[in-house]
């Protein structure tokens, strides 16, 4: 069988803040949703194809809460948040609370689930076994977990730890959001929330597991080539 590599648009955004990733998310999805609009109007031979973008970002110190998160999950004041060079923000991911910041690889797919024959269900198991392939070039064995999003480490154990969260949204079959991959983050920000609401669960970073830091550049390198492996996309 022939696997056609579908086109895709890669961005590396640097590292910018986490409202202005917002909004040129939320342009790029907007755009998508009005031709996906259009195309309803049009016979197939007129129709645009949404050819789809992948944002790698990294994020200044923020704390984000998803739609079905509570704001009782993040455990410090104000004052607090100042002192630690840390800002916050509600959004419209699923999802409950997480944190980003420097170190950490941010990954906003906006992509037409159409196109690549995906529900969302199935795509957010595809984002979770880009991280899986990822880790293990790197050595590091890893997991999905029953009834909780994200990758995790020794998922059978009281040990259990999120080395990767996800939350996404998507409207039309267009997703935007995605995943927060910890490569040399600094977890003490994470004792300052129950991450995605989970109090009895430990939050990890390659640079934990591994011992020592990691050559970022070479991880967004190989989540490239993994997430093009696993989508069947081409990331140009």
């Amino acid at each position: 069988m022939i696997i056609v590599m579908k086109d895709v648009k890669f961005e590396d955004l640097g590292l910018i803040e986490y409202k202005n990733a917002w909004d040129y998310q939320e342009k790029v999805f907007a755009d998508y949703i009005k031709i996906k609009a259009e195309n309803r109007e049009l016979p197939e031979n007129e129709q645009k194809e949404i050819e789809g973008k992948v944002l790698f970002c990294e994020h200044p110190h923020v704390y984000t809460l998803g739609k079905s998160g509570t704001q009782n999950n993040l455990l410090i004041n104000d004052e607090f948040l100042n002192k630690i060079q840390a800002t916050y923000c509600k959004t419209n991911r699923g999802g409950d609370i997480t944190y980003h910041g420097p170190g950490q690889i941010v990954g906003y797919p906006i992509i037409d689930l159409e196109r690549f024959n995906l529900q969302v269900k199935q795509y957010i198991a595809n984002l979770e076994q880009s991280i899986i392939l990822t880790l293990k070039e790197f050595g590091i064995e890893s997991e999905s977990l029953q009834g909780a999003t994200g990758v995790w480490l020794e998922t059978e154990t009281n040990k259990v730890r999120k080395i990767c969260a996800i939350g996404v949204k998507a409207s039309r079959f267009i997703t935007m959001h995605g995943f927060a991959f910890n490569v040399n983050t600094n977890l003490e920000y994470f004792n300052h929330i129950n991450p995605c609401g989970f109090i009895d669960k430990g939050v990890t970073s390659m640079e934990k597991e591994l011992g020592e830091k990691v050559d970022f550049e070479k991880v967004k390198d190989v989540l490239k080539v993994k997430m093009e492996e696993v989508f069947g996309m081409n990331l140009r």
